[in-house]
């Protein structure tokens, strides 16, 4: 029977080894981590990219059904579109807000550029100057960080 007074010895061989051993797994660590990493970073680009691409989707069907709805003369049997339409849009909408896609919520009349991208302008002697007269398309948000900014028309005096 071995006491708990005795110790493990081990040559220097051994030792210069194992210091080796572990020293390959820390740079096999550090090489995985950063393979990692950069493997994440192309996912979440590739994720924005498709995320964007089906906003720009709903955003179709969004005028789609606007546009619908401003016609009088629709077919009976095209009745039920324009809430087809929405449904589609709202079920797409859901689908990325699961994925942390959220709108931005902006209801301010002066543009803020850290949401905001103004994308045109528009005379009005009635508006101050700089006044949101338009939203042309809303932004989105993905994990609290700016997806698509929130696209806007301004006032120019």
């Amino acid at each position: 029977m071995k006491t708990e007074s005795q110790k493990l010895t081990i040559t220097s061989q051994q030792r210069v080894e194992i210091i080796e051993a572990v020293s390959a797994l820390m740079k096999d660590k550090f090489s995985l981590q950063q393979a990692l990493n950069q493997q994440q970073q192309i996912n979440n680009a590739n994720n924005e990219e498709l995320f964007l691409e089906l906003l720009e989707v709903i955003d179709s069907l969004e005028i789609l059904q606007n546009y619908m709805n401003l016609q009088l003369d629709v077919p009976p049997n095209w009745a039920s579109l324009p809430k087809g339409i929405g449904s589609i849009k709202k079920r797409m909408l859901g689908i990325l807000e699961k994925r942390q896609v959220a709108p931005i919520e902006f209801e301010q009349t002066k543009p803020d550029f850290s949401l905001c991208k103004v994308v045109g302008t528009e005379a009005r002697d009635d508006l101050e100057n700089q006044t949101i007269t338009k939203i042309v398309k809303r932004g989105f948000s993905l994990n609290k960080e700016i997806l698509r900014p929130v696209e806007v028309i301004v006032s120019k005096s």
